[in-house]
């Protein structure tokens, strides 16, 4: 992997995993909390070990300064100990005596003057002066070497730390996060699953009552008045369209027979406003019952019936494929669903457009393709142009999540698309069923949806 599609791993985490984030940021604060208490561990520590190779120098530098005062005995016979250099300096500033390390600056002015540490032979020592009687300032110095091996040793430690704990940090915060945030996500999975059109369902909700499971306690609460709300509003939709259907039926009879007495254009258009009245009250029903409250009318009805039925309903639509084979479905809600997509397509094309029905035929498939010369679809909207009340011509926008619903009621699908040649292209396609044996069909009402007779 790149450290560019890393870096963009990392941030698409960062945004969409809370358990990364929480990690993350667990991690982040314990490094800065861990960085701030080593320094100061570290600090502290390096500051009591400076003081006790002080206390040591100075004890040492003091019990030379006392025996060499008190005893009178020269440098040379009066031992200082292991790694410690001593020299005497007279009140002239001469080197009188010195340990064996530093017999060359004997009778040769002190190099030394005020320093506090100095480089003896690529080591470093710290240094202190005490009186020595009548002989004058004794020097006494201790090698650093193991001083600086310790500082170095504990800021080692304290990088290695910073660099590894993270890492572990992140990983234990990752655990962790992933252990406590298991609810939540197999939650979230079922609620990705929730079908709002259908029954809505509640969350499971973990054995523990912390932040979580008030979260989805909350959440099934909201989703229990959801579907209440929605009950209400299927029931208020379905007495209206009820309190409409009679009355419209009624008007759209009487404007009929009204046209075809008088032939006046008035009456005529009149009675098509009815006509889509009536339908978009169906679709209001279809909408308000739902997809689980219908039970299909199975029939098996010639494909010309279907052909005659759309050409009453919509005049002016152009028919073609072949219309000489049989349908199995239930004949209302077909023609409903096509009639909804040929008045769409009218709509779009206008009085000078086109709207062509084609019917095509596979062992499997019966496809119906309605094609308008208008503008398309507005691409835009994509699959939501099925979505009830989504309309990008001006309609209910009813028409089209009714037809697909009917079209996934009879096993099949519907589809839409813009034609390369320009205008809106509908594909709603059937399971085909040919009769085996005429005699044993019913011309009536099927109860099985797919009747064991059936074959191709």
């Amino acid at each position: 992997m790149t450290p560019g599609a890393g870096l963009y791993s990392a941030k698409v985490a960062w945004r969409h995993s809370l358990r990364f984030r929480l990690a993350l940021t667990y991690s982040a604060l314990a490094l800065v909390l861990i960085m701030l208490v080593s320094a100061g561990i570290v600090a502290l520590l390096l500051s009591r070990m400076d003081q006790q190779f002080n206390d040591r120098l100075n004890e040492r530098a003091d019990a030379l300064a006392e025996r060499y005062t008190v005893t009178g005995r020269d440098l040379g016979r009066t031992p200082s100990g292991v790694g410690v250099y001593t020299m005497v300096i007279d009140p002239d500033g001469k080197v009188t005596g010195a340990s064996t390390i530093l017999r060359d600056f004997v009778d040769a002015t002190f190099p030394f003057e005020n320093q506090s540490r100095v480089t003896i032979q690529d080591t470093q020592v710290r240094a202190v002066k005490r009186k020595a009687g009548n002989f004058g300032t004794l020097w006494v110095g201790l090698p650093e070497d193991d001083l600086i091996a310790a500082r170095q040793s504990a800021l080692s430690a304290l990088l290695v730390a910073l660099f590894f704990t993270p890492l572990i940090l992140l990983l234990i915060g990752w655990w962790v996060g992933k252990r406590s945030l298991s609810g939540l996500e197999s939650a979230a999975t079922l609620a990705d699953r929730i079908d709002p059109t259908r029954s809505l369902e509640t969350l499971p909700l973990p054995g523990r009552e912390d932040e979580i499971h008030r979260l989805l306690s909350a959440i099934n609460r909201l989703l229990v008045r959801i579907e209440a709300g929605q009950a209400r509003e299927k029931q208020l939709l379905g007495q209206i369209v009820h309190e409409l259907g009679a009355p419209l039926t009624v008007l759209r009879a009487s404007l009929t027979r009204a046209g075809e007495r008088t032939a006046d254009p008035e009456v005529l258009r009149a009675a098509l406003v009815a006509d889509e009245l009536t339908f978009t009250t169906q679709d209001l029903m279809q909408l308000a019952r739902g997809q689980l409250e219908i039970r299909l009318a199975w029939h098996y009805i010639p494909a010309t019936t279907l052909r005659d039925r759309l050409d009453r309903l919509v005049p002016g639509t152009t028919f073609a494929g072949s219309w000489g084979s049989g349908i199995l479905c239930d004949p209302d809600r077909l023609t409903q669903a096509l009639r909804n997509l040929l008045a769409n397509g009218r709509r779009a094309a206008g009085p000078q457009g086109a709207v062509t029905l084609t019917l095509s035929e596979t062992p499997e498939h019966l496809i119906f393709t309605v094609r308008d010369t208008g503008q398309g679809l507005p691409p835009e909207l994509g699959e939501r142009i099925f979505e009830p009340f989504v309309s990008g011509a001006g309609s209910s926008g009813l028409g089209l999540s009714v037809s697909r619903q009917i079209a996934v009621m009879h096993g099949g699908s519907l589809r839409g698309r813009n034609h390369p040649e320009g205008g809106a292209e509908f594909t709603l396609c059937l399971p085909n069923a040919a009769l085996g044996d005429e005699d044993d069909v019913d011309d009536g009402s099927l109860d099985d949806p797919a009747p064991a007779i059936l074959t191709r």
